[in-house]
């Protein structure tokens, strides 16, 4: 790589502080809310999300709306970042292949179910709606199986960690393609 190339490593970076901010900002900003996000997130039905919705003023209601379209910008920025980083970290393929090709698609898969979380969960929101059952019981399921991904990449990731260490790794090993 001379010095006037991009790294390729450049956009691992900035996906992944993107995602950081995102979040952490996110969660300052909803922190207020009590239950918490992540309960409404696992509301299998009507009632248990409608008795979420109804320990929130409006002005809350409006606070939780209000960052679906930050948390969209927030979803795409960690499965950039998860594609990329299992792509392009060196780590991810010392031990084993199949850590980068399967692990290539874990977080983009859970922002994928999180896109469809969170448009499930601004139709849910905008009026009450609780002749519609399997809507939430999908935005549910679609919620689990984000945070199911989510963790799985994190296991994956230190799985390929503790190869590559296990692996001696050699000066360069870590740094990019």
């Amino acid at each position: 790589m001379t010095p006037c190339q991009p790294s390729p490593l450049r956009a691992v970076w900035l996906s992944g502080l993107l995602a950081l901010a995102l979040f952490v900002g996110l969660a300052w900003y909803l922190s207020p809310l009590k239950p918490g996000v992540v309960a409404l997130q696992f509301a299998f039905t009507p009632r248990a999300f409608g008795d979420i919705i109804h320990q929130w003023s409006p002005d809350d209601l409006q606070r939780y709306r209000r960052h679906l379209p930050v948390d969209f910008i927030l979803l795409a920025a960690y499965g950039v970042f998860g594609y990329l980083l299992s792509r392009r970290a060196t780590f991810f393929r010392a031990g084993a292949p199949f850590l980068h090709r399967i692990g290539s698609w874990f977080l983009p898969a859970a922002a994928l179910f999180d896109a469809l979380e969170n448009a499930l969960h601004a139709w849910l929101t905008e009026v009450p709606r609780f002749g519609v059952p399997a809507v939430y019981a999908a935005s549910a399921s679609f919620s689990a199986l984000k945070w199911a991904l989510i963790i799985g990449f994190g296991l994956l990731l230190a799985m390929a960690l503790c190869r590559a260490d296990a692996s001696g790794s050699k000066p360069g090993r870590g740094r990019n393609d």
